[in-house]
């Protein structure tokens, strides 16, 4: 594949961070697409989901369970509660702490959103033949697990 009249290096092209960061772009891409109108990133959506599964979480403990560091996740927050999606309220154990719930708007996004999501997961796999995509799926997963602590934000899970 040429750009510009060059060809890419043939280094660059068999390293598996490169085809893992182009996957990222691509899934990225798929997931606005299949979103579109909706105004929401990935990282938005997962932080809504995992506020919806978890009603309370703090935001320490949602950028841990979704792996992200906690300076991205507080813009993120932000941006959601700016939008009325999020709401953040003081902790009543400890007032510093701010435990983050979800309105009613905030479910209304999610539950328009989550078919194009699921739109977007499918057809980000559909390259593979179907017994191939569990395959792919069982090797990412472990490919994330095991190199869980080499992440700057190491998500709880893994």
């Amino acid at each position: 594949m040429k750009r510009d009249g060059l060809a890419p290096a043939a280094a660059a092209i068999d390293q598996p961070g490169h085809y893992i960061r182009r996957l990222q772009q691509i899934a990225v891409a798929v997931f606005l697409q299949e979103t579109d109108g909706h105004g929401v990133t990935p990282v938005q959506f997962a932080a809504l989901q995992m506020v919806a599964d978890a009603p309370g979480i703090d935001q320490r403990s949602l950028a841990r369970a979704i792996g992200f560091d906690t300076s991205t996740i507080a813009g993120v927050v932000d941006r959601l509660e700016a939008r009325a999606l999020l709401q953040r309220h003081c902790s009543p154990d400890d007032r510093r702490v701010r435990r983050l719930a979800l309105t009613a708007a905030g479910r209304a996004l999610l539950d328009a959103v989550r078919p194009g999501m699921e739109r977007a997961q499918r057809r980000m796999l559909e390259p593979l033949p179907a017994p191939e995509r569990a395959e792919f799926m069982r090797m990412l997963r472990r490919l994330v697990t095991e190199n869980n602590e080499l992440s700057r934000a190491p998500s709880q899970d893994g």
